[in-house]
């Protein structure tokens, strides 16, 4: 009897340690420990060291290409390689352009794919015409004329 009593009072204090509120609200069965991405980051980092990574020194900048047309562009980035684990890693920050916008700089590093989808592109650009992008002058009766002396 008294062993029975002795368990219900050990059980009410274990209950009473994982309340949340007052009586009458749920009890918490876990703590929940948020990982941050710091740790993940760390973890990531543990990983590349185990498998022998080295950096890369003097890249200046990173693109790739996407099959939507688009570039990821890296601007100084951080690149580490492991040749007998196949791994590269480029860390850094990335900004996400189209290909229109890196034209005149990145002629000599597309592909055969990247050159054909240029050229669609560049034939796309007549049929819509010279002034189809002039949002400021519709027509040449919104030109104001000029006074010659």
């Amino acid at each position: 009897m008294k062993e029975t009593i002795m368990n219900q009072e050990k059980l009410a204090k274990l209950q009473a340690q994982v309340r949340i509120g007052g009586k009458g609200t749920a009890r918490r069965k876990k703590k929940v420990v948020h990982r941050t991405a710091t740790a993940d980051d760390k973890k990531l980092q543990f990983s590349l060291k185990k498998l022998g990574v080295n950096n890369i020194s003097g890249i200046e900048e990173v693109n790739m290409f996407t099959n939507q047309g688009t570039v990821i562009h890296f601007n100084n980035p951080k690149v580490q390689a492991s040749l007998a684990a196949n791994t590269f890693t480029i860390t850094g920050h990335a900004e996400t352009k189209q290909l229109t916008e890196m034209l005149p700089s990145i002629l000599n590093q597309l592909g055969a794919d990247s050159l054909t989808s240029l050229r669609k592109l560049a034939e796309a650009l007549p049929k819509q015409g010279l002034g189809a992008g002039c949002d400021i002058c519709q027509s040449a009766a919104d030109l104001p004329n000029l006074i010659l002396d």
